[in-house]
């Protein structure tokens, strides 16, 4: 593993923790209620940084969550330029983690197979 590879590593869970008690404790939009963050890629220059999120609700919840994200994206970035030390901090895109809701949906067919035999 190369050192830049694990550093890039580093930075994502640093961006992660970051944005989750941000999420928490600073926005105060109501679309964003109680979502999670699965996971950070940031880009090896640090220019970009995906956060992947899941939500309690339907899809009409999530559309209103990622609306909200996008909103508060700036001001994310902005905090997050205070609380991490590099010279570029990575523009946030939120994108929807379909995999748990996917994993839930496998489990329950599973159930529902071995329950009819």
């Amino acid at each position: 593993m190369s050192k830049d590879f694990s550093r890039t590593l580093r930075v994502a869970d640093q961006v992660q923790r970051e944005l989750a008690l941000l999420l928490q404790n600073e926005v105060m939009d109501p679309r964003i209620g109680m979502i999670t963050l699965t996971g950070v890629e940031v880009t090896r220059d640090y220019a970009y940084a995906k956060v992947f999120y899941t939500t309690l609700g339907g899809d009409e919840s999530t559309q209103l969550v990622e609306e909200g994200l996008t909103r508060a994206a700036g001001f994310l970035r902005s905090q997050l330029a205070g609380k991490i030390r590099l010279r570029i901090i990575p523009q946030l895109q939120f994108v929807y983690d379909e995999s748990v809701e996917h994993g839930m949906k496998l489990s329950r067919l599973i159930d529902e197979a071995v329950g009819k035999t």
